[in-house]
């Protein structure tokens, strides 16, 4: 019995034909689709990068794998165009991958500020927050590090020295306003 009811309402409306159709007629109401975006939505979870990357670490291997298929390819390609293509690829793969280190870092790095943090805590002293400007200081000094390590750091202070100079050229008044 209880499905005869289910039925009824599920079912179009039976209307009269001697009758003409009125202008606004009640429709049987859709149930519309809700779409859902996993990044706004509670039900998704919470995004934890560190967890995001220990599942998906298998992903790094596969990266790695197709980068090494393309530098065959590229070795062995002999179309320019196609060469070109692949040569593109490869730089963006490369690039990828570099990014994906550069932000490793920054995690790792706030994840030690956090570590002692909660060690100053335990030990009974007032936390202390780095500012925005006192955390790039930090990464300027670590960067500096990082190319007199490599052994870059001249030419990436030539760059920089370059760059200055042509932003301070502007600034002065050219020979046609005099």
């Amino acid at each position: 019995a209880p499905l005869k009811y289910i039925f009824l309402f599920s079912r179009p409306l039976e209307m009269s034909a001697k009758k003409p159709v009125p202008f606004l007629r009640q429709v049987v109401p859709v149930r519309k689709k809700v779409h859902r975006d996993p990044r706004f939505d509670d039900l998704s979870g919470e995004y934890k990068p560190e967890i995001f990357m220990k599942t998906y670490s298998f992903l790094d291997s596969i990266k790695k794998q197709e980068k090494e298929m393309v530098q065959k390819q590229l070795k062995k390609c002999r179309n320019t165009e196609q060469k070109e293509k692949l040569q593109q690829l490869l730089n963006r793969m490369t690039q990828q991958e570099q990014a994906q280190k550069k932000q490793q870092k920054v995690r790792e790095r706030e994840l030690s500020l956090k570590r002692q943090q909660r060690e100053l805590a335990k030990q009974g002293k007032k936390p202390f927050f780095l500012k925005k400007s006192e955390k790039r200081k930090l990464e300027l000094a670590e960067k500096y590090a990082e190319l007199k390590r490599s052994g870059k750091l001249e030419s990436f202070l030539n760059k920089k020295r370059k760059r200055n100079a042509i932003k301070d050229k502007r600034h002065l008044p050219s020979q046609k306003n005099l």
